[in-house]
């Protein structure tokens, strides 16, 4: 299909969506709640029904409903459900629900949980809903030049058992004095230097380690908390939109994923500044933003020795990083990634992009753009 055919469709279903919504509202005046309506707008704004592959005409049975099962696990984010039996038990009681999610009403008997645990494993391995929040921050911020982006991390509690750390095996000992003409001695570098050496997108996220394990790390009140899972690292743009996320073990240093999370929002939006807590404070991260054409704003790290203060006129800046740490406690509270049921890094950065996409959506539409 050439790209005005494709535009003038696009444009099309807009204006058929601006037209069938309100039809859809009168229809159900009497048993539309303020969520749903805020589910439906969702929806048409997402269109995540064109990411979904298409089995027509492929050889066997079809699977069945698979973009009424797309748009069910973007329900369960919006409507805060962490447990897709929830989600299940939903559907097979609010008829409506079911009906606006396009299920076949004709269709007999209650829907089993066991169909949405298959279609969830099939967008999991798809990368459905981080293709589709790809998308969605291309086509409505990628022309836009938007001022700071913030990055940040959050505790992702799951319930699986940690990988155990392999033991190091016995480094042979170094040897004294300059090397001979001949020899040549391996120089270790760090997974920071290694990304700085120019490292593709892909391999800096394959090089990251994604296994659940144990992480810790200081509260805001000082004291050292643990848990057992993964670490979620977003970039969050003015307006609390989230444009690139990233899902690591939970014992990797926030430091270690600044330079792919910034090659990856460059890659979609044009921004000025890069805002930052101490834990980004390092001069190859700051290196890496200006090469981009950014001001990195850091917070300095003493690290035992005196600290830096910003500027008065950076200092005010600098508050505008409180974004990313409210859309974490919204994704939190508001989008059901407090619990985490299933298991595997692969599933869980699933379920993860599923909320990230329906906070982006919402403030998408919040903010009219």
């Amino acid at each position: 299909m050439n790209t005005a055919l494709r535009e003038r469709l696009t444009q099309f279903h807009h204006h058929f969506q601006h037209q069938l919504l309100p039809l859809i509202e009168a229809d159900f005046s009497a048993s539309l709640t303020p969520k749903m309506s805020r589910l439906l707008r969702i929806w048409e704004y997402v269109e995540i029904e064109r990411f979904v592959p298409s089995t027509r005409g492929l050889v066997g049975r079809p699977p069945r409903e698979r973009v009424a099962l797309a748009r069910a696990f973007v329900a369960k984010a919006v409507l805060g459900l962490s447990e897709t039996s929830a989600l299940v038990e939903r559907l097979n009681a609010d008829t409506l629900l079911r009906r606006l999610c396009g299920f076949d009403l004709r269709r007999r008997g209650a829907l089993r949980e066991c169909l949405f645990s298959r279609a969830f494993a099939e967008f999991a391995q798809q990368g459905l809903p981080t293709r589709v929040h790809e998308a969605l921050v291309r086509s409505q911020l990628g022309d836009a030049l938007i001022g700071h982006v913030s990055r940040d991390s959050t505790a992702i509690e799951a319930r699986e058992k940690p990988v155990k750390a392999k033991p190091t095996p016995a480094a042979a000992p170094r040897k004294r004095g300059r090397p001979r003409k001949s020899e040549v001695r391996p120089l270790k570098t760090t997974r920071l230097e290694r990304q700085a050496l120019g490292m593709s997108l892909e391999a800096m996220l394959t090089d990251l380690p994604h296994a659940c394990d144990v992480g810790s790390k200081c509260n805001s009140q000082g004291f050292k908390s643990s848990w057992i899972g993964y670490k979620l690292h977003l970039d969050v743009v003015d307006g609390m939109i989230p444009i690139s996320a990233v899902l690591t073990s939970a014992s990797v240093h926030d430091s270690q994923v600044a330079i792919p999370l910034a090659t990856m929002s460059a890659q979609r939006v044009t921004h000025c500044y890069d805002l930052m807590d101490a834990a980004y404070c390092s001069p190859i991260i700051r290196a890496h933003s200006e090469s981009l054409g950014h001001v990195p704003l850091i917070d300095h790290n003493p690290r035992g020795g005196s600290k830096l203060e910003f500027a008065p006129h950076q200092a005010q800046r600098f508050k505008e990083r409180s974004t990313v740490e409210r859309v974490n406690g919204r994704l939190k509270d508001g989008f059901g990634i407090s619990r985490v049921n299933v298991r595997g890094h692969t599933k869980v950065m699933t379920q993860m992009m599923f909320a990230v996409l329906a906070l982006t959506a919402e403030q998408l539409l919040r903010w009219g753009t």
